[in-house]
């Protein structure tokens, strides 16, 4: 099996990050005070005025209020049209529930992706769009020869992979329009589309259809397929699906495997609360 030489790249890892590797040169204080004014806020006192967030983190009131109106303008905080007060903001709960949308997915999706790996044989992942790459956050090795080659908390181009082309399948038009508008689809091989247009008729196919096929369009020698997960909403929140050598997953056994990852992809958004039947229990 041949792979890419895009695939023979590794990136370079990050610095270690957290609490237990911060080093001081990368404080920033005003980071610091606009934290600390969100961390504040607490159940019992959910409103405060500006003399007394200035008071209790030692801030001269203008400072404060200059960090204020800030956090203000991006929606981390509000002011009661009752009492004047400043409060958290609404952005902060819609970040809130990303990290716990997350955090399910994490702890809900694992036994489903392992599972699909014993029923197809195949490498399974689990997959977010973000920053117009799909976000592998989950890996499920298959114990055959041959394997597919992959790394979690790595991004992969949206418009070349099958949970790519899932998750953009599923996106709200301005978000697809953000990540293909006015930029050039490079090519991984000469199965990667790369016209937008083709690209929005397979968005369209995939759809219709409930999954998506990766035709050795980010590596030679790979085929991947892939299906939507959704939340409590209805909403794709994330794509499931499995990869592998053309000489395993041939284009007989797309039927087969795709029904498959199909009914693991429904059962897993049933299992997080989507209002889907599984395939296999209809």
């Amino acid at each position: 099996m041949q792979e890419s030489a895009a695939k023979q790249l590794h990136p370079v890892d990050p610095a270690p990050s957290g609490p237990d590797h911060f080093h001081p040169q990368y404080r920033i204080q005003a980071l610091e005070r606009a934290a600390g004014i969100l961390k504040i806020f607490t159940a019992d006192e959910p409103e405060l005025r500006l003399t007394e967030i200035a008071e209790r983190l030692n801030l001269h009131k203008a400072t404060a209020h200059r960090f204020l109106v800030n956090l203000e303008h991006l929606g981390f905080v509000e002011r009661s049209p009752r009492s004047g007060k400043y409060r958290l903001g609404w952005a902060l709960f819609e970040l809130g529930c990303l990290v716990s949308q997350r955090m399910d997915l994490w702890d809900e999706a694992l036994p489903f992706l392992e599972d699909l790996v014993r029923a197809t044989g195949e490498t399974g992942h689990l997959a977010v769009l973000e920053g117009g790459q799909a976000v592998y956050i989950e890996r499920v090795e298959t114990r055959r020869a041959l394997r597919l080659p992959s790394a979690v908390r790595r991004g992969y181009p949206a418009h070349a992979t099958n949970l790519g082309k899932v998750l953009l399948a599923h996106a709200r038009p301005d978000v697809v329009h953000d990540i293909l508008g006015g930029r050039d689809l490079a090519a991984f091989t000469a199965n990667t589309i790369t016209d937008v247009s083709q690209l929005t008729r397979e968005l369209a196919t995939i759809r219709e259809r409930g999954y998506s096929v990766d035709d050795e369009e980010f590596d030679e020698g790979l085929r991947c397929i892939g299906a939507p997960v959704r939340d409590s909403s209805g909403r794709v929140v994330a794509a499931i699906g499995i990869g592998g050598p053309v000489t395993r997953m041939t284009p007989a056994r797309t039927d087969e495997l795709s029904r498959v990852v199909i009914a693991t992809a429904e059962a897993l958004s049933v299992r997080l609360g989507a209002g889907h039947t599984p395939a296999w229990a209809r």
